[in-house]
């Protein structure tokens, strides 16, 4: 019996041909970490909503939160996502100098909502309202500074990519890589206006 040879066109494909997207399969890997961190969050919420009440006789949040200063670092980390979309939008449009505009732009709004955060814990701290001070303040310090790492981290990879982006220009991998930053960034701000609402106002009005 002769053996059968397949021809080229028959023969299966093992290989990597270049019709692939990778790009699907590395957001959603990160989407899948997002989801992660959504409990990571969930959890500190739930244990604020149980702690935050717990003062030891101490100072509460309606004697502790500056809100003039809460909403200006609000609106500083809203108007950092905003200016993040014109980067996309510009990345869209495959310009380099308006994606690295846009971006910095944003790194400094990021800078700002960190040093505001920064001079309110050392604010309270100075004023011996620190972590140790009641199971509400050690609540709100965890989940407030968990936010303001992510915020460190997320500004930190911003400054990565500008430098790749100059470096390398708009390509398929940088593109990916934005992505990936954009939906990080937003979802840092939608966790803020949970922190804000839950923490800040509920806290002032308690």
């Amino acid at each position: 019996m002769s053996a059968t040879t397949l021809s080229p066109a028959a023969a299966p494909v093992f290989y990597d041909n270049g019709d692939h997207h990778p790009q699907q399969g590395t957001l959603l890997g990160f989407w899948l970490y997002l989801m992660s961190d959504c409990l990571v969050f969930a959890v500190l919420f739930a244990v604020y909503a149980v702690l935050g009440r717990n003062y030891a006789a101490g100072p509460s949040g309606a004697d502790l939160f500056d809100l003039p200063i809460v909403a200006t670092n609000t609106a500083l980390l809203l108007f950092s996502s905003i200016t993040y979309g014109f980067a996309m939008i510009a990345m869209q449009h495959k310009r380099k100098t308006g994606v690295l505009i846009w971006l910095a732009i944003t790194g400094l709004f990021g800078l700002g909502f960190l040093t505001l955060e920064v001079t309110e814990f050392a604010h309270l701290i100075h004023e011996g309202a620190g972590p140790w001070r009641s199971a509400f303040l050690s609540s709100f310090f965890t989940l407030v500074g968990t936010h303001g790492l992510h915020v460190t981290f997320g500004t930190i990879w911003l400054v990565t990519l500008m430098v790749q982006v100059h470096q390398r220009g708009l390509t398929p991998e940088n593109k990916r890589r934005l992505m990936c930053l954009s939906m990080f960034w937003h979802f840092l701000d939608v966790v803020w206006i949970g922190v804000f609402t839950f923490v800040y106002l509920m806290g002032a009005l308690q």
